[in-house]
């Protein structure tokens, strides 16, 4: 039997956060998406302690100011593009607003330091999220380039192609048959 399954990013780390964290006796609060403060001093080993607990896990304790900063920029787009009811608000105001900086700033030491675009970035997430769509079987090719702020379908099918190398409507048919050979066993 296969299951599809819907969670929450932030719900899953919070979880996460809570247990790991609990069990070393660790008291901390969240004081913003992808960001913990902890509320006693901890020596270099503690810290080292808890790194290697939460990597297992593929969550990442960054101390680097910049990469704390590339990692909020990324943190935001993922929230911009899966959230539910998208907002039709251009993706650098969206982060302008978010971040309190000014867009070519946080454009320039996002390629800086990734070696890619912001834009890039958020086309990866926006097909990551229309696979998701598509695999839910819940909304046609139209309410899912609408949802995410694309032009068209055709802007979606293209963007959608150049990244997965085949197109959304030939996606949507290997899920159907993955489907059908699934519900024939």
């Amino acid at each position: 039997m296969k299951a599809f399954l819907k969670f929450d990013f932030t719900t899953l780390t919070q979880k996460v956060l809570e247990e790991k964290l609990g069990e070393c006796n660790i008291k901390f609060t969240v004081t913003g998406f992808g960001e913990v403060e902890f509320l006693e001093h901890l020596s270099p080993e503690k810290l080292e302690e808890i790194t290697a607990l939460l990597n297992r896990y593929g969550i990442e304790v960054i101390e680097n100011q910049k990469s704390v900063l590339v990692q909020k920029i990324k943190d935001a787009i993922v929230e911009m593009v899966f959230q539910e009811n998208a907002t039709n608000v251009k993706s650098s105001v969206y982060l302008s607003e978010k971040l309190n900086h000014s867009y070519g700033y946080l454009s320039n030491l996002f390629s800086e330091v990734t070696y890619t675009s912001i834009e890039n970035f958020i086309i990866l997430q926006k097909i990551e999220r229309a696979k998701q769509l598509i695999v839910n079987n819940k909304l046609s090719l139209t309410e899912i380039a609408y949802q995410l702020n694309y032009s068209s379908v055709a802007h979606l099918s293209t963007q959608f192609k150049n990244t997965t190398g085949i197109t959304p409507s030939a996606f949507q048919r290997i899920i159907a048959k993955r489907r059908e050979i699934a519900n024939n066993k």
